[in-house]
């Protein structure tokens, strides 16, 4: 029996005991903070004491003085053992379930101390949280980065200590190997946020992407008929495309609730971290999380193909395998949904063809011409007066840009796209002007967002309107 149970033993749901350098233990509840008995401890008394419980890597840590996080069983509970160093002092907290603060209904909740920063951050509209040791936290809002001026400038050991509150298990033991990891957190009824805690030349560092609790619909974001026909597919691959942060996700999220609410399907999604929460209206939605619920992006891939899909989501393509499953699995009846990091519908066409070695090309353009169906490519522009608004290219593939892709020409893909208005296909610098003239973006954004900035600014001159750049004043 190791020495830590008869402290676990007074554990009830919604507490936290905890073990400070110097002090007594503590157990912490929705009423308050009280002794839970026993002696002060010293910082070498609570790493002996954790470690005795900890399995090897986490162990390690302790012993390295690294942050760590495990599960421990005791009989029929899953106890959650957190250690770091606050302040140069050991400081552990436990407390039941697989985060700190699961509680039953009713039972008090103890909260991580980081989650009053992402309330702040949600209250001020903001859609990121940065957090780097030294700095003072910032966010961005509306695009923009800014300092909060009203929080302290965080100390390295104090960061960690925020971060190992939250962080579960398996990504504690990842961040110590790679030096970077991603998880989903939540706070009920508030917001779910995209994690990455990462090391840079400041020490730990974090940012916090908002994932609101509420799915944004395909009415909302005020998609097109055309983009919404992609939705009845029965078979065929459609990417949704761009840069960080351009609101892939969101896209997405409401391509799949349209889905949900207007198909009788099973839908697989593969996602690292899972963002949007769906719950189950017309369709049965399974939801994985890679390096939680499976190895890989390609090994959940090849396994939903056991798995009686109709229609299959892939978070991310990001390596040859992926992609190379994807295409298979989108020509063998199924409607696969993937996302890419490219900027321009063409682009995207090239960057999934140069993926393969040369010897496949081929094989690869013949699969693609037949198989893609549609590429959203979309970026975020800053709204005038506040906000952000999404500028979408969209390519649809009919006849003539299956037989450019099966010939590889392209290049011609852009022209395609300019004489298929009528099938709801439209140019980046098109979309972008329309903002502008319909004065929902300024001219100065919508330049800095085009591709193709010399087109764009002919179409500025055509209408006269001036860019108050450096460098543009010929433009006048």
């Amino acid at each position: 029996m190791a020495q830590i149970d008869k402290l676990i033993e007074k554990l009830q749901q919604g507490q936290e005991i905890i073990l400070e350098d110097g002090r007594q233990p503590m157990l912490r509840s929705g009423t308050g903070t009280a002794p839970a008995g026993g002696q002060e401890l010293s910082g070498q008394q609570i790493a002996a004491l954790i470690r005795e419980a900890a399995p090897p890597d986490a162990a390690q840590n302790i012993a390295a003085r690294r942050p760590a996080m495990f599960e421990y069983k005791l009989g029929e509970r899953t106890i959650v053992v957190s250690f770091t160093y606050e302040d140069g002092k050991a400081l552990s907290r436990i407390f039941i379930g697989g985060r700190r603060g699961d509680a039953d209904a009713g039972a008090p909740v103890v909260e991580p101390e980081l989650n009053r920063l992402l309330r702040k951050m949600c209250a001020l509209g903001a859609s990121d949280l940065h957090l780097t040791s030294t700095h003072r936290p910032m966010v961005r809002v509306n695009g923009d980065m800014a300092e909060l001026k009203d929080e302290p400038v965080l100390a390295g050991e104090k960061l960690r200590a925020l971060l190992a509150a939250i962080m579960p298990p398996h990504n504690v033991s990842q961040f110590e190997k790679e030096r970077d990891t991603d998880f989903a957190h939540e706070i009920p009824g508030v917001a779910r946020f995209r994690a990455n805690v990462f090391m840079d030349r400041f020490g730990m560092g974090a940012v916090f992407r908002v994932i609101p609790a509420e799915i944004v619909t395909a009415e909302k974001l005020k998609l097109s008929k055309e983009v919404l026909d992609l939705c009845f597919l029965s078979k065929g691959l459609v990417l949704v495309t761009g840069p960080t942060g351009s609101g892939k996700s969101t896209t997405l999220c409401a391509l799949v609730d349209f889905m949900n609410r207007n198909r009788k399907d099973h839908i697989i999604t593969i996602e690292d971290p899972i963002e949007f929460v769906h719950q189950k209206k017309n369709c049965l939605i399974n939801q994985r999380e890679v390096h939680v619920h499976t190895k890989s992006f390609s090994q959940a891939l090849r396994a939903a193909l056991r798995e009686d899909p109709d229609i299959v989501l892939v978070g991310e393509m990001r390596d040859l395998e992926t992609i190379s499953i994807a295409i298979e699995t989108a020509e063998t009846g199924h409607l696969v949904f993937g996302t890419l990091h490219t900027t321009t519908a063409a682009s995207t066409v090239d960057r999934i063809i140069d993926q393969f070695p040369a010897d496949r090309q081929a094989q690869i353009r013949t699969m693609l011409a037949s198989s893609l169906k549609g590429v959203i490519s979309q970026t975020l522009c800053k709204k005038i007066g506040g906000g952000r608004v999404a500028a979408m290219e969209t390519l649809f593939v009919n006849s003539a840009v299956s037989n450019l892709i099966r010939e590889g020409k392209i290049y011609q893909i852009p022209s395609i796209m300019q004489t298929g208005r009528k099938q709801g296909m439209t140019v980046l610098n098109d979309v972008l002007f329309k903002l502008v003239v319909d004065k929902v973006v300024a001219p100065e954004e919508a330049y800095i967002k085009a591709i193709d900035k010399p087109a764009f600014a002919a179409l500025l001159k055509s209408k006269s309107i001036v860019l108050n750049l450096p460098g543009m004043e010929e433009l006048a």
